[in-house]
């Protein structure tokens, strides 16, 4: 099994950020479960204005094997081991399913020191390059820089199919433009359209 980390970016409505007129507090509570608010309807504040991320891993048939929702502004690489630990791919017969890729191809954004660790603790294999500021600083410390991390670019060209995986959801109008105020609701419209790429596969 083979997978991909990646983030797609979505735009959604500004007028979905607060509460809806008219509506009373039994029907649409103050601070919902989770922290409340825009942030956490999983709607945030981005350089690309009100938006929303989607993580994802995907196998190498670009179909999607894992997403997490969240606001805008959230860094990729927090939710690199959220990602990964929702990945399940049934076996065939009273196997438990697999939840271990043989191998990760994933952007700059994973090159840190905790993703490459939870890599290696998990024993799976990686093709994640190293940051230019990251190798700098490790030239520049000499030998007690360390070696530099191990990199297989012919592992690394299979990133293209979580890029791929992004464009199949974004044919989905509903993903690609968050209509949705509930996260929880606009989760369910982004597994809809992972299960149409599966059945369509």
């Amino acid at each position: 099994m083979y997978a991909s980390c990646e983030r797609t970016w979505l735009f959604s409505l500004p007028g979905w950020a607060g509460r809806t007129p008219g509506r009373d507090a039994v029907a649409e509570p103050r601070r919902p479960p989770g922290g409340g608010g825009a942030g956490g309807e999983g709607l945030g504040r981005s350089r690309g204005g009100f938006t929303t991320k989607v993580h994802l891993s995907a196998d190498g048939r670009c179909r999607p094997l894992s997403l997490v929702v969240t606001a805008g502004q959230r860094a990729d690489c927090t939710q690199f081991e959220p990602v990964l630990e929702k990945v399940r791919v049934p076996r065939t017969g009273p196997r438990r399913p697999r939840n271990k890729p043989d191998s990760v191809a994933c952007d700059k954004a994973y090159s840190n020191g905790p993703c490459r660790s939870y890599l290696r603790r998990r024993g799976i294999q990686h093709a994640i390059p190293e940051k230019t500021d990251s190798q700098a600083a490790r030239l520049r410390r000499g030998s007690r820089g360390g070696r530099p991390p191990g990199f297989d670019k012919e592992r690394y060209k299979k990133r293209n199919t979580v890029e791929r995986a992004n464009n199949k959801l974004k044919h989905a109008r509903a993903v690609a433009t968050r209509y949705d105020k509930r996260d929880y609701v606009y989760l369910g419209t982004v597994t809809a359209a992972v299960l149409a790429i599966w059945l369509g596969t």
